[in-house]
């Protein structure tokens, strides 16, 4: 039963290409949530929490992602567990028997997100002025269909990275290192990678070669 009551503050709701993750290039659906409780030095989308953002239930964002029946459905912001109903939407949008995914800062706790939910949970590095925000207790709640990815911005985010990599022996995990425009070359990126034969997927962000000129719903 949809929890019709409940309210969640809306950045945008779109409907484009994934930009990211291993679902990179695939037609999704997306409802960006306003709030977070981050900030990011290369932050691309500040309006999530410098915004208000429209209040909807969760009926009226299920009507939304119902006129793109059989596409997957991702819930981001900002950073989506900072509201309360983020879960109820996640449970609702599962059991309309959608592929959702949650993409997250890793700063909150997953512990109350369904395991069926595709996690894509940043781990900030130095760079970000937010590295030490991981909730290392977060790596117990990751499937095996649940992705880490890496923003970087220099060689010292790479080493980093690659460092907590180790550490923690996430090796067999899905993992994605992504360059932040104009601070890290993905070629360089590339190199590195090559060099120290990281098992790492090295991801741009597709919607931003796509529609260099779009800052919103793409």
């Amino acid at each position: 039963m949809v929890p019709e009551a409940r309210h969640l503050k809306v950045s945008e709701l779109f409907y484009s290409i994934q930009g990211e993750s291993t679902y990179a290039g695939l037609p999704c659906v997306f409802i960006r949530l306003a709030g977070c409780n981050l900030r990011c030095t290369y932050c691309d989308a500040r309006y999530t929490y410098e915004e208000e953002g429209a209040r909807k239930t969760i009926a009226e964002l299920l009507e939304f992602t119902a006129l793109y029946t059989g596409m997957p459905v991702e819930v981001t912001g900002g950073e989506p567990l900072v509201q309360a109903g983020t879960v109820p939407l996640l449970e609702a949008l599962l059991d309309q028997g959608r592929t959702v995914l949650l993409e997250t800062n890793g700063s909150l706790p997953l512990a109350g997100v369904p395991a069926a939910i595709v996690k894509i949970v940043d781990v900030k590095c130095p760079d970000s002025g937010m590295g030490s925000s991981f909730l290392a207790e977060n790596l117990d709640y990751l499937q095996e269909h649940d992705e880490l990815k890496f923003v970087l911005c220099s060689r010292q985010d790479y080493l980093w990275a690659a460092s907590f990599i180790e550490r923690h022996h996430l090796l067999d995990r899905k993992l994605l290192f992504s360059p932040v425009p104009g601070a890290l070359s993905p070629t360089s990126l590339a190199d590195w990678l090559l060099a120290d034969r990281l098992p790492v997927r090295l991801q741009l962000q597709l919607h931003k070669i796509l529609w260099p000129d779009i800052s919103r719903g793409a």
